[in-house]
């Protein structure tokens, strides 16, 4: 069995939806939710990473290990970076981030995630990805594009729709063409804790600016990101009140 870490990035601001991370969900927080389902995987740790002290001690009352960070981290893994340094983590541990407005995550898809890594040893990061079955999907700029190579490892990450099915597009964007492979990146991440601490000292590269995607960075200083297909897209998130009531109505008629 692998040997990870879960760490939970629970920032309290939020521009689409203040205020989420303590949102009631059937007479818990969101971030709680999350967190016993990360302690539901086979992480040996559960962390909740966060800059706002009311979500520190909601933490602390539900039995959860908790770390209080800063408040200027401009993404969840500089948030997990601070955490790795913080608490002296070994170069060759295996943290997993799990985003704080997963409510709904598979503890699975987290052990998935950590063994995909420990497997890979060339590998400084370890992400999702599962199979594209629409247009609507494969031409959405929202929808993170990846291709892999031969061997499952990130070759690009990218808002446009890649690969390019040239002749087949030329005569119909309509519809996927037979036997087209996409894939759709799912935003689950397994790193080696040398990777975190090394991450906030890494220039933002032109790929990075230019496609708004932080997994670009790592590829464009040359770490290599293993991908693993998973058979089915994950539940998803919270990012709007829609989401916060469509969990609710989920969570409470289960």
């Amino acid at each position: 069995m692998t040997d990870f870490i879960a760490v939970i990035p629970a920032r309290a601001a939020s521009t689409r939806l203040p205020g989420k991370m303590l949102a009631d969900i059937a007479g818990k927080p969101l971030v709680i939710h999350t967190a016993e389902r990360a302690r539901a995987s086979e992480a040996s740790r559960v962390i909740i990473a966060t800059d706002n002290r009311q979500i520190e001690d909601c933490a602390l009352q539900h039995g959860f290990e908790t770390l209080l960070t800063r408040e200027d981290h401009p993404s969840g893994t500089d948030r997990l970076a601070e955490v790795a340094n913080k608490l002296g983590f070994d170069n060759a541990q295996i943290v997993v981030n799990v985003q704080g407005d997963e409510p709904l995550i598979d503890p699975e898809l987290i052990n998935q995630t950590a063994h995909a890594l420990a497997s890979h040893p060339e590998a400084s990061i370890a992400t999702c990805a599962y199979s594209i079955s629409s247009s609507e999907q494969f031409f959405n700029p929202n929808v993170v594009k990846v291709v892999r190579d031969t061997q499952g490892f990130a070759i690009y990450f990218s808002r446009a729709p890649i690969p390019w099915a040239r002749d087949a597009f030329n005569q119909d964007r309509s519809r996927l063409p037979p036997s087209f492979s996409a894939l759709h990146h799912i935003g689950m991440y397994a790193y080696r804790s040398f990777f975190l601490k090394q991450f906030p000292l890494l220039a933002q590269g032109a790929l990075e600016t230019t496609e708004a995607l932080e997994q670009l960075r790592a590829l464009e200083h040359g770490h290599k990101i293993y991908v693993l297909q998973t058979r089915q897209a994950p539940l998803a998130g919270v990012d709007t009140p829609e989401d916060l009531e469509r969990v609710r109505n989920f969570l409470e008629n289960r």
